[in-house]
Parts: C-alpha cells; sequence; structure tokens
C-alpha cells in the first residue's frame, strides 16, 4: 500500500558518492510523489553532488559531528514538519531525525539484535541492510518496494544552465569539438590511490593517442599540491581544473569526454552515471557493494562480482591483483591513509589495455 504525503524528508547523511547514490531513490520518490514538497537532509560539505538536481525542494544540512546547538537548530526544523521520513541509514542518528520529521517512517535497519530492535518498532517499513552482497543502489531502492511505489534506477547527475558557458571559460581547447579524457587522480583516502607513475604513464599514452587530457580534483591545498608533483611528469598539454569546477559542471565535462579513468571517488560514479566510457580503479573496496553504477542498467543483480577486473555497460572495472582483494579493509594497514599493495602494484599496461577496450 503506497504512504500517502505531502511532505516528505529524504534523509542521506553520508559521503558524496553516497549521496549521489541515492538519487536514484529519489527520483522514484519525485515521480510517485509529483506534487509533494521532497527536502533531502545532508551533511555539511557534501551537498554540491545535488546541486542542480531537479527532484527535491530544499536541501537541509548538519554538520558530521554537530554541536548541541547545531543539533537543536536542525531539529527546529524539521521536528514534525513532514508527513513521510525515508532514512536511507540504519544508524541511530538518522532514525532519531526520521522518528521527530514524521509520523511515518520508513528506514533501512540493521540485522536484527536486540541493540536494533527499537529501530524496527518505530518505523511503519524498513528493509535490512546488507552491507556486502546488495548494491548501494538497489539497497536503496528496497525502501520503494516498502513504499509501494516503482523503482527508478538511474543515478541522476547535477546540472546547472551555466556550466557550458563555466566551462568555455576555463578550458583552453574547443572541448565540446576536440576528443579529450578526463582523469581523476585523488580520492579522498590515501588506501583508495593509484601511483603517480602509473597516471604519467597513462596520460602520455592518451597524449599521444591525439588526446587532449584534462584533469578533474577538488580546491584544497593537499590535492593541489599532489597534482602540481603529477603534472611535472605529464604532457605539457595536460589541463588542470582541479578546484575549479562544481560537480554540475565536472558531469557536463564528463558527458562531452571520450574516456574517463578515476579511482573509488564520487567523481568516477558521476562518470558511469552519465554515460562516458569509464575505467575504475578497485582495490580494497568490495565492488559487489560500491562499484561504479553503469548508466543503463536496470537489475538488482549487482553490477560486478566480487573479484576480478570486469566490464559492465559503460564501466570497465580494473581490480587491484591479490588473494587478499577486495579485503574491506582501509588498506594494507587497516587505516585510512595506509597503502594498498593491490593498487601499488597495478601495472600502467593493464589500466591502458582496459582504456583501449573502452575506446574500441
Amino acid at each position: 500500500m503506497k504512504f500517502s504525503a505531502q511532505k516528505i524528508l529524504l534523509i542521506a547523511t553520508r559521503q558524496i558518492g553516497d549521496v549521489l547514490l541515492v538519487t536514484p531513490l529519489l527520483r522514484s520518490l519525485r515521480l510517485a510523489y509529483p506534487t509533494a514538497q521532497i527536502d533531502v537532509l545532508v551533511f555539511r560539505g557534501k551537498e554540491g553532488i545535488l546541486n542542480g538536481n531537479p527532484d527535491y525542494q530544499t536541501l537541509l544540512t548538519i554538520a558530521e559531528r554537530p554541536s548541541w546547538r547545531e543539533h537543536l537548530a536542525l531539529l527546529a526544523r524539521i521536528t514534525r514538519r513532514y508527513d513521510l521520513a525515508v532514512s536511507t541509514l540504519a544508524g541511530d542518528r538518522p532514525i532519531f531525525y526520521s522518528l521527530l520529521a514524521a509520523p511515518c517512517r520508513v528506514s533501512i535497519v540493521p540485522p536484527l539484535d536486540k541493540k536494533s530492535a527499537w529501530k524496527r518498532w518505530i518505523t511503519q517499513g524498513w528493509t535490512v541492510l546488507d552491507d556486502e552482497q546488495t548494491h548501494t543502489v538497489t539497497q536503496n531502492l528496497r525502501l520503494t518496494d516498502v513504499l509501494a511505489i516503482p523503482r527508478q534506477y538511474a543515478v541522476v547527475a547535477p546540472t546547472l544552465p551555466s556550466d557550458t558557458a563555466t566551462l568555455s571559460r576555463c578550458l583552453p581547447f574547443a572541448w565540446q569539438a576536440e576528443a579529450y579524457a578526463v582523469l581523476h587522480l585523488l580520492p579522498m583516502w590515501r588506501y583508495k590511490r593509484w601511483t603517480l607513475t602509473g597516471w604519467a604513464a597513462l596520460a602520455e599514452y592518451l597524449t599521444q593517442r591525439g588526446l587532449r587530457v584534462v584533469l578533474t580534483g577538488g580546491g584544497g591545498k593537499a590535492e593541489l599540491d599532489y597534482l602540481q608533483t603529477a603534472l611535472q611528469t605529464m604532457p605539457a598539454t595536460v589541463v588542470n581544473l582541479a578546484g575549479q569546477l562544481q560537480f554540475s559542471e565536472v558531469a557536463t565535462l564528463l558527458r562531452h569526454a571520450c574516456i574517463y579513468v578515476g579511482p573509488d571517488t564520487a567523481v568516477t560514479h558521476l562518470a558511469a552515471a552519465v554515460g562516458v566510457p569509464t575505467v575504475a580503479l578497485y582495490g580494497a573496496t568490495n565492488p559487489v557493494k560500491w562499484s561504479p553504477f553503469p548508466a543503463e542498467y536496470q537489475a538488482d543483480v549487482p553490477p560486478f562480482a566480487k573479484k576480478g577486473s570486469q566490464r559492465c555497460g559503460n564501466v570497465f572495472l580494473v581490480q587491484g591483483a591479490g588473494e587478499c582483494v577486495p579485503c574491506h579493509q582501509e588498506g594494507c594497514e587497516r587505516h585510512r591513509e595506509s597503502y594498498s599493495r593491490c593498487l601499488d602494484t597495478l601495472e600502467p599496461a593493464t589500466v591502458i589495455q582496459a582504456v583501449q577496450t573502452m575506446l574500441v
């Protein structure tokens, strides 16, 4: 039975790439409730991935570690302001937000145990978290089954009318007519990185093939310094746009590219969503759960298996080698700034071969 609602709060307090993977659920809500006000709650600093998404009215933010004053300010904005609250997380805080926000609540919940039983008691519908065998997009979409509304599988990339003009100002070549490749070198955490040697060899190959190479990235000092180091061993024609674009502009850049290559990061998910041929470099991360979601993929079975380099639709997932891969850990030293042997030993020739396959 479909829930009746004119005001809906979607709770997605996650990292940037995770928020992007919530957009199929958001689109499902929009089409099922075309006249409803749909607001989205995300962590502050992660909202850019939704700037230009047409499926919500208001974007609410909260710090990842809010002060009690910030918490009170948010609660004042959401308490009993909605008919329906939808939580995409099984944690205590998002489900507590849903309890305060609306009389009707649906949520992802943890596997049943005594400590989490209250989360089922306070919701009118739920689906159990599967953190290994179900892709995140599908996990979120199981909430549409709870709501008895149709699923919409497409990951929705942001877009704004100003994107084209901004790219024309930033790029020193005719980007809408000239062939180019986009590389994103730096993920959020060290254990997801590939090597500078590998990126240099790939940029050289793409340039020799006749493609301009464009780098994307954030505007933080550490990332800008890292890319400046990378540029020292790359062809002089490589264009560095790090820190100059918002996500909607990156999405437009990707739509016109011939190829994209990147690690396990939000821009790689964005590339898969817009349909550009995408080569994704994965190591410790479980691709069953967290692979890029190919643009035309519409099935509940995960697009990628747990082990091996493989292709699905517009995405070629290159997995680092090793019996331990994927380890589901934060690198070989089990912390975010760890190295990952599987990616450190990933040969440029392996990545270039995947690129050749996708450029055919």
